[in-house]
């Protein structure tokens, strides 16, 4: 029974103390942040401990780009971001979803809006509406464009798969399904009125994320949809 023991939980899930780089995945579903005298942007409510000195404050990621009255009319998207200030250590989650680090070296990406759960104060971020009726219908409803230098984390909900957008082979995604793309690309929407539209689970197909260019896009086996009861 040994195995079952208080002892053995704790050897099992304790902590890595060898890893202090500034983002570290201590767990496949949960973050840690490093930080000292440091600034990092988490997702609201993603925090789930932390120790140090650390200050939290609530931060609109609206307020960059489209604005506190569009901010409060769909604050349930779940794209607004907390800064992180001081010395310790911060652990997030969202969901028990997959998460990825990834360091842009002086690149950009999109994110969809309830998919990024960090990254550093010293990267650019821009929010932007999606300009079609999908984006609302299928719950994408904002994008957030990430640029610069240092590390953002994603999630995913289960393992994501990349597909390669090449020159005349255009990728259409489900938008409850789509997490990044690369940032050259610009998504158009497609309607596609169908049999499909009408029958089994009725989620939205009918619209879809039309990529064209040379570049790539994130989907994740599971569409997420947004203010959903």
């Amino acid at each position: 029974m040994k195995k079952y023991s208080i002892q053995s939980l704790v050897q099992e899930t304790i902590q890595d103390d060898l890893k202090n780089g500034l983002f570290e995945l201590e767990k496949e579903y949960i973050l840690e942040l490093n930080i000292n005298s440091q600034t990092v942007m988490i997702k609201k409510g993603a925090m789930i401990a932390y120790d140090g000195n650390v200050k939290f404050e609530r931060e609109g990621i609206f307020s960059k780009g489209i604005g506190n009255l569009l901010k409060k009319a769909v604050g349930g998207e779940g794209t607004s971001m907390m800064k992180a200030t001081g010395s310790g250590r911060i652990y997030v989650a969202d969901c028990a979803k997959k998460i990825r680090v990834l360091y842009l070296d002086n690149e950009s990406i999109h994110v969809s809006g309830n998919d990024i759960l960090a990254h550093e104060e010293s990267l650019k971020s821009d929010v932007k509406l999606m300009k079609s009726v999908a984006g609302i219908v299928g719950g994408g409803l904002f994008q957030v464009g990430i640029s610069g230098t240092g590390h953002v984390a994603i999630t995913t909900h289960g393992d994501p798969l990349t597909l390669l957008v090449k020159p005349g082979r255009p990728i259409y995604t489900d938008p409850n399904a789509t997490v990044a793309w690369s940032g050259n690309l610009t998504p158009e929407f497609k309607t596609d009125i169908s049999f499909k539209t009408f029958i089994g689970r009725g989620s939205g197909e009918s619209f879809q994320m039309k990529f064209e260019g040379d570049g790539w896009v994130i989907v994740q086996p599971y569409e997420e949809v947004y203010g959903a009861e």
